[in-house]
């Protein structure tokens, strides 16, 4: 990764949006842009020089039923942007280690206070929200993943997905059981297995992915993802110059489709000479750190389920109450046995 020696400008522009879609009668939603060092408007004009502490891009989507959803978003989203910044404020130094451990740190925390408002307040019991959050940080994006919102880079106007769902259909198409094109198509895609609030211990996924002069950076919602695919992401940003026309065009897509959520987009463009030319092809993809508990790169889970297993714990699932239209969000907080005893109910449950 780039050191911190590399003192020439980065530069951002950055746009957002969020939309109802078609289905829904409220939006939980949320997104969040903060500067990390004096506190700007990034989101207006541009491009703006990134400053020395760094930037934070967030978008959440909320669950819950009522006015949870909108209430753990918001709640989650304005935690790990407070953490972070109290705590960074701190550092003496700008230390690339010291903030990816914020980073990591800052999404836990939020979890942690989520997840104690929801047991003080039955009323919202079992609520819970993904997150997915970008830190620049001089030449290099961080990201914290917990559920099923995505990250996306677009490189020269082909995009790559830069996160991975933590989703049950994401570990199918891992071992091999499932293709893409057939977990897209399942009515199971909606099971997450992780999101900040239900339980009070998560796995944040934490990766990263050295940047370009001209790389755009696209965070979204499920409502974007499950309707627009990866390609058509990358045809939209080689259509225009314009993030805001970038975001609308987006938004439209998944709308035409039916719109069955909420749609929310960020987009960041990268630029600046303290970033390399731009390069055909490039190591752009899903970069994990290695996990702190093995010293090792984290793999997804392909040990065999063993012979005579020990009675399991019942896993603890919430099927969200919703009185909108469409399949409600179900969270599957699941590890080990109990995670492949789920999946030996799917494939009997489907075959």
């Amino acid at each position: 990764m780039r050191g911190s020696s590399d003192r020439r400008p980065v530069l951002i522009t950055v746009r957002a949006k969020s939309d109802l879609g078609r289905t829904r009668d409220h939006n939980e939603d949320f997104f969040l842009i903060a500067d990390l060092g004096p506190d700007r408007d990034l989101i207006a004009g541009g491009p703006h020089q990134l400053d020395p502490h760094g930037s934070l891009f967030l978008v959440a989507d909320g669950m819950g039923g009522a006015a949870a959803g909108e209430l753990a978003s918001s709640m989650a989203g304005g935690s790990i942007v407070g953490h972070f910044r109290e705590n960074w404020a701190r550092e003496s130094a700008i230390n690339p280690d010291r903030f990816v451990a914020l980073l990591k740190k800052s999404v836990e925390h939020a979890n942690m206070e989520v997840h104690e408002y929801s047991k003080e307040h039955p009323e919202v019991r079992g609520m819970g929200t993904t997150a997915t959050v970008a830190a620049v940080l001089e030449g290099t994006l961080y990201l914290a993943q917990v559920g099923d919102s995505r990250g996306y880079l677009v490189r020269q106007g082909n995009a790559t997905q830069l996160t991975k769902d933590q989703s049950l259909m994401q570990r199918l198409v891992d071992a091999g059981e499932l293709t893409l094109e057939e977990a897209e198509q399942s009515e199971r895609r909606n099971i997450i297995l992780q999101a900040l609030g239900p339980d009070p211990r998560i796995r944040v996924d934490l990766t990263w992915q050295e940047l370009q002069r001209g790389d755009i950076l696209v965070i979204c919602s499920d409502g974007l993802s499950s309707q627009v695919k990866r390609e058509e992401i990358g045809e939209a940003a080689r259509a225009t110059q314009s993030l805001d026309e970038l975001c609308d065009r987006l938004i439209a897509l998944a709308n035409e489709r039916g719109g069955p959520d909420n749609i929310t987009v960020i987009a960041v463009r990268f630029e600046g000479e303290g970033l390399p030319p731009a390069q055909p092809g490039g190591d752009v993809g899903y970069h994990a750190f290695a996990d702190e508990d093995s010293g090792e790169t984290p793999t997804p889970p392909s040990e065999p389920a063993p012979s005579e297993p020990p009675p399991p714990p019942a896993p603890r699932s919430t099927q969200v109450p919703t009185t909108r239209s469409g399949s409600p969000r179900t969270i599957a907080v699941v590890t080990g046995t109990v995670l492949i005893l789920l999946v030996v109910l799917y494939f009997l449950l489907t075959r």
